[in-house]
C-alpha cells in the first residue's frame, strides 16, 4: 500500500508541477477545491427529498478521486517526506461508512475549519460508497495517466485524437489498465506505454 501511495504522490507532484512549475510557493487553496467538489458530490448522491432521486455511485467514485487529487496536494505541502506522508495516510485511511450524507458534511465542515486534509473523513467517504484502497489507486492512477499522455500529444494544440479506432481514449484506457498489474511498482510507466502502444498517432482526415 506506501509503494501505491508513494506512486500518486509523485503523479500529484508531477502533474501539479505540470501546470505550475512554482506550484508549491503559489498558495492555492486546495481546501477551497475540495469543499466545491464536496457540493458537487452531493448532487450526484442526491439530497432532495421532494424527488425521487437514486445516488450516481460511479460519478460519487469520480468526484472522490478529484478530491483525493486535491488532498494529496494539501498533504505535500505540509513539509513531510513522501515517505512520511504515505506512512501517515495508510495509518489514518480506514473508516466506516454512515449516513453518506452526514459523513460528507463532517468532511466538508473539517475541511472549511482546518483547510487541511481530512484523511479518516474522507476514509468514511470511500466506505459508504464501497470503495476500497485499489480500486481508488487504479481510478487515480488512470486519470492521471491519461491526463499526461493527452498533455503530451498535443492536448493544449489541438492535435490530440480523443477517438482511436472507433472508441475513445477512456474506453482504452479500462482495456489497458485490465491488462495490467496494478500492484506493480512502475504501474503507471506500463500504463503510459500502453496507451501509446494503442494511440494511432497521426492527425485525423
Amino acid at each position: 500500500m506506501q509503494q501505491q501511495i508513494l506512486t500518486m504522490l509523485e503523479l500529484q507532484d508531477g502533474m501539479n508541477s505540470k501546470v505550475h512549475s512554482d506550484w508549491r510557493e503559489r498558495g492555492f487553496e486546495w481546501y477551497r477545491a475540495i469543499w466545491i467538489e464536496c457540493g458537487e458530490l452531493m448532487d450526484h448522491y442526491g439530497w432532495k427529498w421532494w424527488k425521487h432521486q437514486q445516488p450516481d455511485v460511479d460519478q460519487v467514485k469520480l468526484e472522490l478521486v478529484d478530491i483525493w487529487h486535491f488532498g494529496l496536494s494539501i498533504l505535500l505541502l505540509e513539509g513531510h517526506s513522501s515517505e512520511q506522508i504515505a506512512a501517515k495516510v495508510e495509518t489514518e485511511l480506514s473508516g466506516q461508512g454512515g449516513d453518506f450524507r452526514v459523513d460528507l458534511e463532517a468532511f466538508t465542515q473539517t475541511t472549511l475549519e482546518t483547510k487541511g486534509f481530512d484523511i479518516p473523513g474522507f476514509a468514511c467517504l470511500m466506505a459508504g460508497v464501497g470503495m476500497n484502497f485499489d480500486e481508488l489507486y487504479v481510478r487515480y492512477v488512470g486519470k492521471n495517466v491519461l491526463n499526461f499522455f493527452r498533455q503530451d500529444h498535443g492536448y493544449k494544440d489541438g492535435s490530440y485524437i480523443k477517438v482511436w479506432n472507433g472508441r475513445e481514449d477512456n474506453e482504452h484506457l479500462v482495456e489497458a489498465v485490465a491488462e495490467l498489474d496494478t500492484g506493480s511498482a512502475d504501474f503507471k510507466d506500463q500504463l503510459y506505454a500502453a496507451l501509446e502502444s494503442r494511440y494511432p498517432g497521426i492527425p485525423s482526415s
